[in-house]
């Protein structure tokens, strides 16, 4: 089924659901605006959902819902949007929320663990956990507002602890009086003393909850300081006839951090695999240093436990004990560092949620003492004060550090080198997220530029839609006349606007200024629409002209 059926079928669906009578012509033509809405080239409509990437796979999906709505939905539900996008999508879907919602009346509902989408598309924040009263806070504003005001929250909640203690400590000391000692007015003072002990349990309950906070994750380091770990020189792959990376040099050694970028499917894996020595190059060499270095690898698939192993066996695989830091403790208390209960041992792992999986697999590797640690999309399925507790852990690390990953706030924390692929067998070495993210989105817009060029030129040959039969010839006014003669200087000028917009949308001061990003949306779409209309009225005006 190609993309523009996907979406047809939900157009109808969608329709039928509402008690409507579907067309196929009005939902195939629905189809055609919504997939040009979430950035599909035409050229794409017709190609088979199945052969799609995951960026376009999440780009369907997103328009299969909007049409479900006909392609005017009051509120858009995602479920972790993020997972899985490679930056071009993430960028990608940034805008495209943010465009939804800020032309109205559309609104956006979204639960998420990437602190940078929050960051740049969250207008109001909400948090569920047991700190705080009824299980909710919420905040308006974006992530970094919403931290301040929840520690504003967790500071004026600890001092009316610390209060209401003191309170609750002369209750004490008054009703171990006797009733003699506490006077004739005592019902009502103990009915307040009891309210306040109960107040009291419940801030601390709170409080705990508050303070457990994620995992205790600290990885195990050797004390290795070796500059040259692993040495890649002139190293080239290819798999299924495609080259995924050639030529590259790359040194790792203690203290290094890198981060591979790229879109799905570039290689960042395979990559990975050939640096470990678990996959050999085409070309080039793979050297390790003497002795060989230890090499831990968490790894994206998550695939090597059977689904009935219980829980203390994939936690402790040999015994009842485990050794971390030359430290032996019971299976009980390292299960209780990763938030599971003494419940949770004996069930089967799978059982488990996603988060709580790979909370399992962080507790594994970090028994394995290494000299490098390699992390493939780590961040998948982890609450974010694992993410922060786990982001710390890594600035401590002492080993040389390989990160991928699409989570861009922890990329930007820990890296001091990024590697970019660009799904074409290139590869680029970068100072920072930021410039590798700028060099990705020049090349998507090039990409793009050449497959409208390649379009046009197919039409303009005559391989590409039939052409239209002569109809009758008629002479413009002369307004009309003067107006034809000016539309290609004031289709240049719409354009050159339009590409000044979207310029603006990519400077990092409006990617992280919620309000501004939405002004600059704003104006691309005015800048998008004129272009398009002067267009549809160049069009207009030569096919009346010619006959066309």
């Amino acid at each position: 089924m190609s993309a523009v059926d996907v979406v047809s079928r939900a157009c109808l669906d969608g329709a039928t659901a509402r008690g409507e009578h579907p067309e196929a012509h009005h939902a195939e033509i629905t189809a055609e605006i919504v997939l040009g809405k979430v950035g599909f080239p035409s050229e794409m409509f017709g190609k088979e959902a199945g052969t799609l990437s995951g960026g376009w796979r999440k780009r369907l999906s997103i328009a299969a819902a909007l049409a479900g709505a006909d392609g005017e939905p009051d509120v858009v539900l995602l479920d972790e949007p993020t997972n899985h996008l490679d930056i071009r999508g993430l960028v990608w879907l940034e805008q495209f929320v943010t465009r939804l919602t800020s032309r109205g009346p559309a609104a956006a509902v979204f639960v998420t663990h990437d602190r940078a989408f929050l960051e740049r598309v969250a207008t109001r924040v909400a948090e569920l956990s047991g700190a705080y009263p009824d299980g909710l806070l919420t905040a308006t504003g974006n992530y970094t507002e919403f931290l301040r005001r929840k520690q504003e929250f967790l500071d004026a909640q600890a001092e009316q602890q610390r209060s209401l203690a003191g309170q609750v400590r002369k209750d004490l000391a008054w009703l171990s009086r006797g009733p003699q000692g506490r006077g004739t007015k005592a019902k009502g003072r103990i009915d307040q003393s009891h309210e306040r002990m109960g107040t009291l349990a419940q801030l601390k309950e709170r409080s705990s909850a508050a303070a457990q906070g994620g995992s205790r994750v600290e990885f195990n380091a050797s004390a290795r300081k070796t500059k040259k770990l692993i040495v890649a020189k002139g190293v080239s792959k290819s798999l299924g006839g495609t080259r995924l990376f050639s030529g590259l040099d790359l040194r790792l050694g203690a203290g290094d951090r890198l981060g591979l970028l790229g879109p799905n499917g570039s290689g960042k894996t395979t990559l990975i695999r050939v640096l470990t020595g678990d996959l050999a190059p085409d070309a080039g060499s793979i050297d390790l240093a003497e002795p060989r270095p230890e090499i831990a690898v968490f790894s994206q698939h998550r695939t090597e436990f059977e689904p009935s192993l219980l829980l203390r066996d994939a936690l402790c695989p040999a015994g009842q004990h485990v050794t971390f830091r030359g430290q032996s403790i019971h299976v009980s208390g390292w299960a209780r560092r990763f938030l599971f209960t003494d419940h949770q041992l004996d069930q089967p792992v799978k059982s488990l949620s996603g988060g709580e999986l790979a909370r399992v697999h962080v507790a594994r590797i970090m028994l394995v003492p290494s000299d490098v640690l390699v992390l493939d999309e780590p961040t998948n399925d982890l609450d974010i004060p694992t993410l922060e507790i786990m982001e710390e852990a890594l600035e401590d690390y002492p080993g040389a550090l390989v990160l991928v990953t699409h989570d861009r706030a922890m990329l930007d924390r820990l890296t001091t080198d990024v590697l970019a692929l660009d799904g074409a067998g290139g590869a680029s070495m970068h100072a920072s997220l930021e410039q590798a993210i700028k060099a990705d989105l020049d090349r998507a817009k090039a990409e793009e530029a050449v497959v409208k060029s390649e379009a046009k030129s197919s039409e303009v040959s005559g391989t590409g839609s039939p052409p239209k039969q002569p109809g009758k010839r008629v002479k413009l006014s002369y307004n009309e006349q003067r107006e034809f003669d000016g539309i290609e200087s004031a289709i240049e000028r719409a354009e050159a606007d339009a590409a000044r917009a979207e310029a603006e949308i990519q400077k990092p001061a409006v990617l992280a200024d919620h309000e501004k990003m939405a002004e600059a949306c704003a104006v691309l779409d005015a800048a998008q629409a004129r272009v398009a209309a002067l267009y549809a009225r160049w069009d207009e005006l030569e096919t009346k002209q010619t006959g066309g």
